[in-house]
């Protein structure tokens, strides 16, 4: 899977902003926080706000906040407002895939691995991010010492 930098400022400039849940972040603030290229940054803020994840103030005291409580914001969604559907192949969501022959078992595969992707990022909060109360199996999954080495 190739996590794109859209989706990773995305999910940084998110925990900026929860870290701070008083008024609104200012886009320089926000991509001086995390060392984001701030043009690329506010095309970004753009597609969250568009997609009811942050709101916007304009004005000398504006900025971002987060539309909603960041316990109730998963990466899933994050993904996929910047990036599209969490996997797909060929331009296919993996279920409406089909092969025949030897290839046949193929579909099941890629669902498998769609459905691992949402147990992870659709159950995981930017609250449970930035705090690092991240949920148990993703915890499991991250301990395992293959899980840190290239393959």
């Amino acid at each position: 899977m190739d996590i794109s930098a859209k989706t990773d400022y995305a999910i940084r400039a998110l925990l900026a902003l929860a870290e701070r849940p008083g008024g609104p972040v200012s886009v320089e603030a926000l991509a001086s926080a995390q060392t984001l290229p701030r043009k690329f940054l506010e095309a970004i803020l753009s597609d969250l706000r568009r997609a009811g994840i942050v709101t916007s103030q304009r004005g000398a005291s504006g900025g971002y906040t987060l539309a909603r409580p960041a316990a109730e914001i998963t990466l899933g969604e994050v993904f996929r407002v910047v990036d599209g559907p969490l996997a797909e192949v060929r331009g296919l969501r993996p279920h409406e895939t089909a092969y025949e022959g030897v290839a046949k078992h193929l579909p099941v595969v890629w669902v498998a691995v769609r459905a691992s992707l949402r147990r992870v990022l659709d159950e995981t909060s930017l609250e449970q991010l930035r705090t690092g109360a991240l949920p148990e199996h993703v915890r499991e999954l991250a301990t395992d010492p293959g899980a840190w080495q290239n393959r």
